[in-house]
């Protein structure tokens, strides 16, 4: 392309302009639900003229159903917004378009959700479209929702994907670095999935088993059962329950190998090992016996077997989980009650789970079972962690082999007789923990009084992913 004169206007880019059409029908059908005929004639011109599916411009197509129409789109979905590397070199403003076109039809499908009742069905597919969304940011469906996202984790490296710019302008068209986004984006897009849990007429769709066996399980479906579980009854409440143990068996297959990878302790050389044939140590064996090779008969004759050690070290540990189960804390009860349930099933581990509001409920019975225990919780109310100190104090009989774990936002009313309470615990030799938030999302609020109190305490507040609290809790029970 030659530069123009002095004077000359350069002619405009048809590319530039395809993609600004885009781009303006992007954001009237995000803030505006009335169709813009204009915009909607336009953009079927451009897609139709790039090659692509006029399906892409349909709202009640989902992404899936695009792509099962259209397979070859899959691979161009996956990283398309991943932040991209600076290249040199010309633009491909050809393709700026059709990424343009692909990003438009993700977004509005996950952020451009319509007002009333949310059906079973639509539930589902806005779930699917929105692990789309997160293949198009380099992660692995479900990583935003489950706060377990990052750049790098995806099905495509970030920057293997192209990218979209919101204005069409500046930086060349490339993809912004949607990496320092993520954290933010996590949250909304589960903040709009319990909104849609909370449209659906969920009693009336938990009676129909076809219906409720479209439902996906998610934290919000699951706290929406839990809160309501004492109104269902007959067919509903069974749906209801296969979906919570759905969701409980998902998660704790994922929990369990964390903590299996975490509680493997050191060799016991102490303890002979087991003469069986898979611990021998055959490479050993031939070493301590070369001095009997015989070269003439070309052979070895064996004098004794060795084996290899496999017994850790192990000392029994008592864990006491303490739960506040008030309504701000549905996704800690959630993933400490499956927690509590997978170390429950360790060697030399005595688990004890109590939960609480404004009265305490000692669920140590059932604390293998965290499906039990989840259907035995009362969600809500308000919240008196003294009343949970009444019963968790005496299970601390032996505090240096004991480790007390209080997961709460700390929101007290009777908050220094509490916090009292606490650094008794942790001055007795017990190991304490107090943890703001067990969440997938890693999201919690924690009450600054308290915050500055165990800091100085030396046992500062645990707040993130569930997978700091696994990391706590190996160093002292391995």
């Amino acid at each position: 392309m030659t530069r123009p004169t002095s004077g000359e206007v350069p002619a405009p880019d048809p590319h530039d302009n395809r993609r600004q059409v885009l781009y303006w029908r992007l954001l009237a059908r995000l803030f505006d639900p009335e169709e813009q005929a204009t915009l909607e004639s336009a953009s079927l011109a451009v897609v139709e003229d790039i090659g692509l599916p006029p399906a892409l411009l349909d709202p009640d197509a989902s992404v899936g159903s695009v792509v099962q129409r259209h397979p070859e789109l899959a691979a161009e979905l996956d990283g398309l917004m991943a932040p991209e590397p600076e290249e040199d070199g010309a633009r491909d403003r050809a393709a700026e378009v059709r990424r343009a076109a692909l990003a438009s039809k993700v977004l509005l499908n996950v952020f451009a959700s319509r007002p009333g009742n949310v059906t079973a069905e639509q539930l589902a597919r806005w779930q699917s479209d929105a692990e789309w969304f997160e293949r198009a940011l380099g992660c692995r469906p479900g990583d935003l929702r489950g706060g377990r996202g990052g750049q790098g984790s995806g099905t495509k490296p970030a920057g293997a994907g192209g990218g979209v710019s919101p204005t069409g302008t500046g930086g060349g068209g490339h993809t912004p670095d949607l990496s320092r986004l993520i954290p933010a984006i996590g949250p909304e897009l589960g903040s709009i999935e319990a909104g849609l849990v909370k449209r659906m007429q969920l009693r009336e769709v938990l009676a129909d088993p076809a219906l409720a066996s479209r439902l996906t399980p998610s934290m919000s479906l699951i706290e929406q059962l839990l809160r309501d579980k004492n109104n269902l009854s007959g067919v509903a409440l069974a749906n209801a329950k296969a979906l919570i143990r759905r969701y409980v068996d998902e998660v704790t297959e994922v929990l369990r190998t964390q903590v299996e990878k975490s509680t493997v302790g050191e060799l016991d050389r102490s303890v002979p090992p087991k003469r069986v044939f898979r611990n021998l140590d055959i490479d050993r064996t031939i070493w301590k016996n070369l001095t009997n090779w015989s070269p003439e008969e070309e052979r070895l004759y064996v004098d004794r077997l060795y084996y290899r050690h496999t017994s850790r070290k192990t000392t029994p540990q008592r864990l006491v989980v303490v739960v506040d189960q008030s309504g701000s804390m549905v996704d800690s009860m959630v993933n400490c009650t499956i927690l509590a349930s997978i170390f429950a099933g360790l060697p030399k581990v005595d688990v004890h789970l109590i939960a609480y509001d404004t009265q305490a409920l000692d669920l140590t019975p059932w604390a293998h079972d965290p499906f039990e225990t989840l259907l035995r919780t009362k969600l809500g109310g308000g919240t008196d962690g003294t009343v949970a100190m009444t019963l968790a104090q005496p299970k601390i009989s032996e505090p240096r082999n004991t480790v007390v774990v209080w997961i709460s936002d700390f929101y007290e009313w009777r908050h220094q007789e509490l916090f009292d309470s606490m650094a008794a615990i942790h001055r007795s030799g017990a190991k304490f923990i107090p943890v703001g938030s067990v969440t997938s999302s890693g999201r919690g609020s924690v009450n600054p009084w308290f915050r500055e109190r165990f800091k100085d305490l030396g046992t500062p507040v645990i707040s993130g992913h569930i997978k700091k609290l696994v990391h706590e809790l190996k160093t002292f029970l391995t």
